[in-house]
């Protein structure tokens, strides 16, 4: 009986690896689509949280089939560099704001930076979430590029620190600026000198004088503590902040139908907390800018705002060449906009 043991022993061994390696192919056919979310911003914002929130509803959509990593603070790739590790297929997905789209020769995005474009949220998401938004975004595709959503960071205001109520009062006013055509020709529109910086290093250039002051949705402003060396703000609501989705075309169009259908629906729920959750911080930044104590807060009057959109609106005409009056008109046919009454 002893003798057989071992000889029992080897066979239920191999019957074990011959069960294992039968099971082989299906453990590699159900092996997750690894979907890596670069985005350069912290995990506690909006974008950081709807990423988080995108990776956890495609994996329960999908039933595991899918498998979002998500790499916040550019511990992949940096803002400049984000966008060829896209195209590459070295990351599939990125939320760049839109100001990062001209580069690529799609200058058609700038129109999200003209200043007064959008009057409110309403405005804003009948183009982002209608025809509009859509055509703008199928024109990456060219560049191999799939866009899936646009989500909100927010509305700018104005920021110094000096009081910033009549249009008047921005002359000579030395203003940081993302680098932008548009944004340099808004701030030159009312007599302001614009100076492009690096968001990074506004807080210091701020302290020091470098510059006297910037815009910014209010959430920016109080997360880099910029409140604490601008002695005024003025809610303006003069320009839009935000990020589209997107993805690597190839990879996306490689992709079986029912998983894209699933991602399809956890981008529109990711879109949604994305936004909601950009409009509560603002309005919780801006409370806690006043709890603060260091800036004075001003709310312009309707005559004060319809002012200084009248001062920058030359700057639509001035960029319809670069940006393209097709789509300038679009977004004012979708928002009841009026140029004739500027």
């Amino acid at each position: 009986m002893r003798s057989q043991r071992p000889a029992q022993a080897l066979r239920r061994g191999l019957l074990a690896l011959a069960a294992t390696a039968a099971l082989l192919p299906s453990a590699f056919a159900q092996s997750p689509i690894v979907i890596k979310f670069s985005h350069v911003v912290a995990t506690d914002t909006p974008k950081g949280k709807a990423a988080e929130f995108f990776a956890k509803r495609a994996a329960e959509l999908t039933k595991g089939k899918v498998k979002v990593e998500v790499y916040p603070n550019s511990q992949l790739y940096k803002d400049k560099e984000e966008m060829e590790a896209l195209q590459l297929g070295s990351v599939q997905m990125l939320a760049p704001s839109l100001s990062k789209f001209a580069p690529l020769g799609v200058k058609e995005f700038e129109a999200f930076d003209l200043p007064f474009i959008f009057d409110d949220y309403n405005d804003l998401h009948a183009v982002t979430q209608g025809p509009v938004g859509a055509k703008l975004l199928k024109k990456l595709e060219s560049r191999g590029i799939t866009g899936l959503a646009y989500w909100d960071n927010g509305f700018k205001v104005m920021s110094a620190n000096k009081p910033l109520k009549a249009v008047e009062d921005y002359k000579g006013v030395k203003m940081r600026i993302q680098s932008s055509k548009v944004l340099d020709a808004q701030m030159r529109a009312v007599g302001a000198l614009p100076q492009v910086l690096a968001f990074s290093e506004t807080y210091q250039a701020l302290q020091t004088g470098v510059v006297d002051g910037t815009e910014n949705p209010p959430s920016n402003l109080y997360t880099q503590k910029m409140h604490e060396v601008q002695k005024h703000l003025s809610i303006t609501n003069h320009g839009y902040l935000g990020y589209a989705v997107v993805v690597n075309k190839k990879f996306w169009d490689g992709l079986p139908a029912d998983v894209r259908a699933a991602l399809n629906k956890a981008m529109a729920e990711s879109t949604k907390v994305a936004n909601d959750v950009a409009f509560q911080d603002n309005q919780d930044a801006l409370a806690k800018v006043k709890a603060a104590g260091k800036t004075t807060i001003y709310q312009p009057t309707l005559g004060e705002r319809f002012l200084l959109k009248k001062a920058m609106f030359p700057v639509h005409k001035q960029m319809s060449s670069r940006i393209g009056e097709e789509t300038i008109n679009e977004i004012y046919k979708v928002t009841n906009f009026d140029p004739t009454k500027m």
